[in-house]
């Protein structure tokens, strides 16, 4: 296990399971894969207003996919729906080039900092939101 990647705060996540298990009556549910390393992760939503109800989730894949879809998890509920696609926004440019990790309510997701030296392990962390963003257009177009 590279100690950098996966830090303490990675590894609480992963084992908190925020949202882990699968919604009563979601609005909408969206699965996304990674076909690089075998990754899926299943997302159900119930939308309150523009706003997310509830979230759950299930995920077969890595350490770093668990802990994404826990805080996502955590994290989402309450949120507007246009909130969470600049977090994904921010999440990718900060994995991606050097932007910071995102601010305030989202701060938690600096802990994914260190993954941006790993480029093979960037869509661990983004396959959460690629599932959420899915399951949320499912949700819009269903009302």
């Amino acid at each position: 296990m590279n100690r950098s990647l996966y830090h303490r705060s990675i590894l609480e996540a992963a084992e908190a399971a925020f949202g882990a298990g699968r919604l009563d009556r979601p609005d909408a549910t969206a699965s996304a894969d990674n076909p690089l390393c075998g990754d899926r992760v299943t997302i159900d939503v119930r939308v309150s207003g523009a706003r997310v109800g509830a979230l759950g989730h299930v995920v077969r894949g890595c350490l770093l996919c668990e802990a994404a879809a826990s805080v996502l998890a955590r994290d989402a509920v309450g949120k507007e729906l246009g909130q969470l696609e600049t977090l994904a926004e921010s999440v990718r440019a900060m994995l991606e080039s050097t932007a910071g990790p995102p601010g305030v309510p989202w701060q938690a997701f600096a802990m994914f900092l260190p993954v941006r030296d790993f480029k093979s392990r960037h869509q661990c962390v983004l396959l959460p939101f690629a599932a959420l963003s899915i399951a949320l257009e499912s949700a819009r177009s269903s009302d």
